[in-house]
């Protein structure tokens, strides 16, 4: 097959797929236009597959303005496979990263931290998550450090909330399939953890401008609810729930197919992130959320007086 022979067929296989599947139908029809005058004029003539691969990329973008809608190239053609093995080499991912919990930690006095990567279904993640939430039941404040965190599965996410609720009566939010048939998901708090649910104490969410989807969607619900407060960075800003397509070898699309919306917003933080409630350099977001934490614990009087004496003790030194 000849150049503009296999440039002619990727770009008509992303049409067919943008064109059954994206998000937002105005957005595809545009990207087609746009993607088919380009292919027309010769503007995709003469790029080796790997940066025609970022040409198009940026042509969605330009017209769609969504970071999770790109072409992925695979130097290795064993890299883009049948979703069979995406799906197998996710799971792989998951454990290598612990499904997520990178580290649990007990701060002097009495402040947990858990730092996320990743948030995998629940059904993958409910082990990992509930035993970190177990090493922290005790504390007095706790820090989720997500500024590394980059994806989650929506279940996962309403299950890590749900830890942090005192029942299943909170809706966080509704995931909106694309297609004029797409169904409606509805997510709430779970009415049974398989542990101790985090309650009445104070939550600090850091974040950094690398915080992203499945990230930004733990902060934002959480905000919103004002069950945390965000510390660091406004966030990337992808919402778009998405799949990984094989177009031919070497070459996956990432197409959003479907939107999340928010139970108290009614909105969600594509294209503009998270704001942060408390906005600092990502560098000093678990400084300043632990001292902000540490005043809480020495202002509260539901504590034992030998804790909120530390916590006065700590913000005292340097």
């Amino acid at each position: 097959m000849n150049a503009s022979l296999k440039t002619s067929t990727l770009v008509e296989a992303i049409v067919e797929k943008l064109t059954n599947c994206y998000i937002f139908p105005e957005r595809a029809a545009q990207a087609v236009t746009l993607l088919r005058a380009n292919l027309a004029a010769g503007v995709y003539e003469n790029f080796v597959e790997s940066n025609l691969c970022d040409r198009l990329s940026a042509d969605l973008f330009e017209t769609c303005a969504d970071k999770h809608l790109r072409l992925i190239w695979h130097e290795s053609a064993q890299a883009s496979q049948d979703e069979e093995h995406l799906v197998a080499a996710l799971r792989e991912r998951f454990q290598r990263e612990n499904n997520g919990i990178r580290r649990v930690e007990q701060l002097p006095g009495n402040i947990g931290l858990i730092e996320i990567t990743i948030i995998p279904d629940a059904a993958t993640a409910a082990e990992s998550i509930t035993a970190a939430l177990r090493l922290v039941q005790y504390t007095h404040a706790l820090i989720l450090d997500l500024r590394s965190m980059l994806g989650g599965a929506p279940d996962g996410v309403a299950f890590f909330n749900s830890f942090l609720f005192a029942d299943g009566e909170v809706h966080l939010s509704d995931i909106i399939e694309s297609g004029s048939q797409g169904a409606t998901r509805q997510f709430w708090t779970a009415s049974y953890v398989p542990g101790p649910r985090y309650t009445d104490r104070p939550v600090y969410l850091l974040t950094s401008a690398k915080t992203f989807s499945g990230g930004e969607a733990l902060a934002y619900d959480l905000q919103a609810l004002k069950r945390a407060t965000v510390v660091g960075e406004v966030t990337r800003g992808g919402a778009h729930a998405s799949l990984v397509l094989s177009l031919r070898e070497h070459i996956e699309l990432r197409l959003p197919i479907a939107r999340p919306v928010n139970a108290v917003t009614g909105s969600n933080w594509e294209a503009i992130g998270v704001q942060p409630d408390m906005p600092t350099p990502a560098a000093n977001a678990l400084r300043v959320a632990y001292r902000v934490a540490l005043g809480t614990v020495a202002d509260n009087s539901d504590v034992p007086e030998v804790s909120r004496a530390e916590a006065r003790r700590l913000l005292e030194e340097p």
